[in-house]
């Protein structure tokens, strides 16, 4: 940035101060990126309060914003606070994801750290923390060891975030159990999150306030990105953002609980996890920041090359279509044990012969893993019952699952058995057997597993994002790692880039799945879900979304829609980011098709990756180079809208032409009434092709790019 840039860029951080509510030289902290693009003045206010405001280029992106926190057992801290001292730090290192979205990740940042003193006695003590990046800010605060006390218990925090407009913004409800609602797309000024939310495998929300759940995104009139998040949430509450539609502000509100009376509870000295805000011009920009990564500490868990990032299908989508089961049909005798009647009622899904059928599968087509859900006993008595404490084993498997004859089959066809571990939301009964459980998979070679929480929690007054489950989802992926077992977590928690330190958190849910397709008489998820989901949740991190339904119409359920056409279902593997990837329809419905060559080609692990466009709910398109190979995948989905997208291929490299394999939609495909019709065509190309492509409604475009 040349001089005249740099002046502008302070003068106009001195003019932010002067909406600081009066802050002085004394009591302010300006701060800016290392690039000058952010600006963060940090302050007093006249009454003491602490507060900040963010600049972009010169211009408010967040007001004057205060913050504070309040207690169970001692007055609130916010006002009333004095300057202690104040300090900048910087930072630009380069660390490797040992698998993701790409293989470096540049961690640039100035900080700060600003400590305020409570001028009335006790003289409480807090400490703020900034960052400043090229992609965005976030802070957190520090409660330092205080004289006569060892703990706080924190019944709200008081983070504001004023913005500067009535932004657009895609949002879902502040929901204490689920992730699972459909995308909003409103002005602030619109948001309602305490509308009714109907569809009938909802029934385990609460919603006890009109906030959001995060990531928020928005874009501002003048098509500024911005969207709101946390990173590294350890042992506290998940945060969601209470909305003021008439002042256009959001406050962080803390995720509670009803059986112990505040919301956290920590032992001193306690930090916050980060609140975050991505910012970007380009859409795009916010699914290439890796802000929620580098807020989080380095790998904790050294070498994780036990866990190799796959594809992979499995025994789960037959059940969704009714066609199978999880249950076997066993009952509970006298003594509460299960028992086999010899009457099963034949329809379990989970059985040894099927699941050879699915190995032997996947041995053939490049698929090196097979989810296997209902093995275990307790099925029978899952969901539906008040009191699921003990129900499930996790080690004893049904009379006709032979667990440790399948591990063996796999390892000769070089497949591995993805674990699957229903918890029916009894975590306590889970964490008896964890270790029992962990030891099975290593002992058996199996490296990954898919854990469940449906249902509402045991013990009741918990929520699933509460800080008693945060701490819960953590045990679970911390003892995993002591038997080398990587954890795919269903109905979880939030991700908030914990992946870093613990990279055995390969993905999870949080969002509205591929299931909901099977069980919606409405037609399913709609077109624009996924070019939402883009730019919202998977800002969080990787997706088990399920991709890969051939079958749209859904032969077995012709009642149920998928709301893409074929080509977005395999455009949805470079979309939709995630180190496993699932085929999840049946083996059956993939036999004979010439687009699944595209499945078994398309990479899970990238050496980078590039957004070449989009807009939030409209449309993305991706490119992810594979690491190892340089062979190069494309992926691009569009909402209900049909469109003409224009690939310039100059993300290749130079002097190197690739086999490009086109999987594109029928001039005549349409999500609903023509979701199958597909073309593929292949042509050379290199760095300096371009082409346009025409994306059906609903539709999608998947290329590969194989080196020549």
């Amino acid at each position: 940035m040349n001089r005249f840039f740099l002046t502008v860029f302070i003068l106009a951080l001195l003019l932010a101060i002067s909406g600081c509510q009066n802050a002085t030289e004394q009591d302010m902290l300006l701060l800016s990126s290392p690039q000058k693009t952010h600006g963060v003045a940090v302050y007093l206010d006249d009454s003491g309060r602490p507060g900040y405001r963010v600049l972009r280029d010169g211009k408010p992106v967040i007001d004057s914003s205060a913050l504070g926190f309040e207690f169970k057992d001692q007055p609130a801290l916010m006002d009333g606070m004095q300057w202690v001292e104040s300090s900048l730090t910087s930072e630009d290192e380069t660390w490797e994801m040992p698998w993701g979205e790409q293989r470096e990740v540049r961690n640039n940042y100035n900080g700060a750290r600003i400590v305020l003193k409570e001028e009335a006695s006790p003289g409480r003590q807090l400490i703020l923390h900034f960052r400043a990046y090229e992609d965005g800010i976030a802070f957190r605060y520090e409660f330092p060891r205080q004289e006569g006390r060892d703990s706080l218990r924190i019944t709200e925090e008081k983070s504001e975030f004023n913005l500067t407009g009535d932004h657009m913004t895609w949002w879902i409800p502040g929901d204490w159990d689920i992730y699972e609602h459909l995308y909003n797309t409103s002005r602030v000024s619109e948001i309602n999150a305490l509308t009714k939310q109907d569809h009938p495998n909802l029934a385990s929300t609460y919603i006890p306030e009109n906030a959001v759940n995060t990531p928020v995104t928005m874009r501002s009139e003048e098509g500024l990105h911005l969207s709101f998040h946390e990173a590294d949430l350890t042992d506290y509450a998940g945060m969601t953002l209470k909305v003021d539609p008439k002042d256009l502000k959001l406050t962080s509100a803390l995720v509670g609980s009803d059986r112990l009376g505040y919301k956290v509870r920590g032992a001193l000295p306690l930090k916050t996890p980060w609140r975050t805000i991505q910012i970007a011009e380009r859409a795009g920009d916010l699914i290439e920041s890796r802000l929620i990564e580098n807020l989080n500490e380095p790998n904790k868990l050294g070498d994780v090359s036990w866990f190799t990032p796959m594809k992979y299908i499995g025994i789960w989508w037959e059940m969704h279509l009714a066609i199978a089961t999880w249950d076997y049909g066993m009952t509970l005798d006298e003594k509460d044990q299960w028992v086999d009647t010899g009457k099963a009622h034949g329809k379990h899904g989970a059985t040894t012969e099927n699941t050879m059928r699915y190995i032997d599968f996947a041995a053939e087509n490049n698929i090196k893993g097979v989810l296997v859900e209902g093995w275990n006993t307790g099925w029978e008595r899952w969901i539906g019952f008040e009191d699921r404490e003990g129900v499930f084993d996790f080690v004893t498997p049904y009379p006709d699952y032979d667990i440790e004859a399948l591990a063996s089959y796999g390892r000769e066809k070089g497949v591995e058995i993805i674990m699957h571990h229903e918890t029916s939301a009894a975590p306590r009964t889970y964490e008896k057997q964890l270790d029992t459980a962990f030891a099975l998979m290593n002992k058996l070679g199996m490296h990954s597993v898919k854990t469940g929480y449906v249902g509402k929690l045991i013990p009741k007054g918990e929520y699933h994002h509460g800080q008693w489950m945060v701490n819960h989802y953590r045990k679970v992926l911390e003892t995993a790692a002591k038997y080398q077992v990587a954890i795919n977590a269903h109905e979880p928690i939030k991700a908030t880039g914990l992946r870093r330190t613990y990279p055995n958190a390969i993905s999870r849910e949080g969002l509205r799945g591929q299931e909901f397709n099977a069980w919606s008489v409405e037609g399913g998820n709609p077109p624009e879900h996924l070019p939402i989901v883009a730019f919202t949740r998977m800002l969080a991190g990787p997706i088990d979304f399920t991709p890969g339904v051939f079958d749209i119409g859904l032969t077995q359920k012709p009642e149920s829609q998928v709301n893409t056409t074929l080509a977005q279902q395999l455009a949805l593997y470079v979309v939709i980011y995630s180190p496993i990837q699932m085929a999840c329809d049946l083996p059956e419905n993939y036999e004979g098709q010439a687009a699944f060559q595209f499945i078994r080609d398309v990479g899970v692990d990238w050496e980078q990756s590039k957004v070449l466009s989009g807009e939030v709910g409209d449309f993305v398109s991706i490119a992810r180079e594979e690491r190892d190979t340089g062979n190069w995948f494309v992926g691009a989905i569009t909402d209900e809208n049909p469109r003409d997208l224009e690939i310039d291929f100059s993300f290749l490299p130079d002097g190197i032409s690739f086999q490009a394999t086109y999987y594109k939609d029928h001039p005549e495909a349409h999500f609903r009434e023509n979701p199958t019709a597909l073309e593929i065509e292949k042509q050379t190309v290199n760095n300096s092709s371009q082409q346009t492509f025409h994306l059906a409604p609903g539709g999608g475009l998947a290329i590969s790019l194989i080196r020549e």
